[in-house]
């Protein structure tokens, strides 16, 4: 099955990268370069640095920008990385954004005001700011965690205001994919949690920003590719295998599980900076069967 050709930066399997961090702590950029043009090899369309998989509240400001200038020169193509610019404030996010523009990077991942509860006119106010920049912004709903809801009418007044290109969208609730392409039809809609790809894989979907290629970028490409194709033969048996490891994409401990899974597959994962603590026994447990389950399986 070919691919459906990817004609915008943010469309297609986006990875949120994880970073490899040596034993002190410290990057390990070299082993993050390679890992990029490693998921690019193997499937994947483009990587997200600096997201929260990427541990980017933990990090300097020296750091997070050499995290996005090794994306790019390790991507190959700028087009293929999509900065996270998160920040407490407009004008930090904004900084962010016109850094990932010098580094070379195709667009960026903007979350909403998440130090408070912002209501509508200050979230509008914030994309506006950060849309300034030049690059495409794609809005991260994460309601959960920011306890900033952005709804559908939300979205489609952030996308008429130009301010947005897409959306991830994490709220679980995948009824809302309907409602979006109603309200806001030309406004691309991206999965936003693993757990729910093939749900809004099926309802209209256009990429994926996505944990758990980082271990398995291959069977992952295959099955984001089964789903956005209508290919429920392929997609649901694969989906089903996955689901177990996928799920941990949408718990507290999801970037200390994803890099249980990486350093069983080889990959460069290791631990995770405070105030993230390493997994109790039970859940490495749980998470070390899940994958060499999906190991035997011949999933990779």
């Amino acid at each position: 099955m070919a691919p459906a050709p990817r004609t915008r930066p943010w469309h297609g399997i986006m990875v949120a990268t994880a970073l490899p961090l040596h034993d002190d702590l410290s990057i390990d950029y070299d082993a993050y370069a390679e890992h990029v043009a490693w998921l690019i090899a193997n499937g994947c369309d483009g990587v997200v640095p600096n997201g929260s998989l990427g541990e980017y509240q933990t990090l300097t400001d020296d750091e997070r920008a050499r995290v996005v200038h090794t994306a790019v020169e390790a991507a190959g193509d700028g087009m293929r990385v999509m900065p996270g610019v998160a920040a407490y404030g407009s004008a930090e996010a904004r900084r962010w954004a016109d850094q990932a523009a010098e580094a070379g990077a195709g667009s960026v991942l903007l979350l909403p005001p998440n130090a408070y509860r912002a209501g509508e006119e200050a979230v509008a106010a914030h994309y506006a700011e950060v849309a300034r920049s030049g690059l495409p912004v794609v809005a991260y709903n994460n309601p959960h965690d920011t306890r900033t809801d952005l709804t559908p009418a939300l979205l489609a007044r952030l996308h008429g205001e130009g301010s947005i290109v897409a959306v991830k969208e994490f709220s679980g609730d995948v009824r809302r994919a309907y409602e979006i392409a109603e309200l806001a039809p030309g406004l691309d809609l991206l999965v936003g949690a693993d757990d729910v790809l093939l749900e809004l894989a099926l309802a209209g979907a256009v990429g994926w920003i996505a944990g758990y290629p980082n271990a398995l970028p291959a069977s992952c490409a295959t099955l984001y590719h089964a789903a956005v194709a209508g290919d429920l033969d392929t997609a649901l048996p694969l989906y089903k295998s996955l689901h177990p490891l996928l799920r941990w994409d949408s718990k507290t401990e999801f970037v200390q599980a994803i890099k249980v899974s990486m350093d069983l597959a080889g990959r460069p994962g290791g631990p995770t900076r405070p105030p993230r603590s390493p997994l109790t026994g039970e859940q490495k447990s749980a998470v070390r069967a899940a994958t060499e389950k999906a190991f035997a399986e011949g999933l990779h």
